[in-house]
């Protein structure tokens, strides 16, 4: 049996040119993986995309699947941070319009680069990532309860934390599949619609109505 790659970085940048390579490495890595698929992709081929010896690439990522390990993290932190962010955007607002910005948040996320998000969702089970991914939905689903707390007024009876589970898992499960299967539908606003109508009908009370 072959040894598992290692896809922990050898060493995290101290410096602002190491950090700018580091840059350039994933930047490149992504337009590598995104135009060539990841088993095609090698890293004599990154590094040559991004302007470095594979000596410079093998000083930080000791793999290729270090480096989609990288990207990954990148794109999850990123995700963690923007989740956040808008929380704080919709904590007041009622079920309605907050579903429907969280849900273009994730729409508008992984619009940005469906063919390397399509990549990076089939190689996370391979590089390991498995435990960023779940981090990031936790949090997700903590976010999505305490909007829930607070507004318990607008919704019918349910288990807030049962409740959590099913709107962040049904929403990510149907943003992947976009991704995959209709990215052109990321952007053009009905599968924002029908995804905050699910939402609602599911978490509102019967008199509900999407905007």
């Amino acid at each position: 049996m072959a040894p598992k790659p290692r896809t922990s970085p050898r060493k995290p940048p101290q410096q602002a040119r190491s950090k700018a390579t580091i840059d350039a490495i994933l930047t490149a890595t992504a337009r590598v993986l995104v135009k060539e698929g990841f088993d095609r992709a090698s890293t004599n081929r990154i590094a040559e995309a991004a302007g470095v010896s594979v000596g410079s690439l093998y000083q930080y990522f000791p793999s290729k699947e270090a480096l989609v390990a990288a990207l990954v993290e990148r794109h999850t932190d990123l995700m963690s941070a923007e989740l956040s962010s808008a929380f704080e955007r919709v904590a007041k607002l009622p079920l309605a319009a907050a579903a429907r910005e969280l849900v273009e948040l994730l729409l508008r996320a992984h619009a940005i680069e469906p063919a390397l998000h399509k990549v990076l969702i089939e190689q996370v089970p391979r590089v390991g990532r498995l435990g960023h991914v779940h981090d990031v939905e936790a949090r997700s689903m903590r976010l999505q309860r305490a909007w829930m707390e607070m507004h318990t007024d607008e919704l019918r009876p349910v288990d807030l934390d049962l409740a959590a589970f099913v709107v962040v898992t049904s929403v990510e499960a149907l943003t992947h599949a976009a991704t995959i299967y209709h990215p052109k539908k990321l952007t053009d606003g009905s599968l924002a619609t029908e995804i905050t109508a699910l939402v609602v009908r599911y978490l509102g009370k019967p008199s509900a109505r999407v905007a």
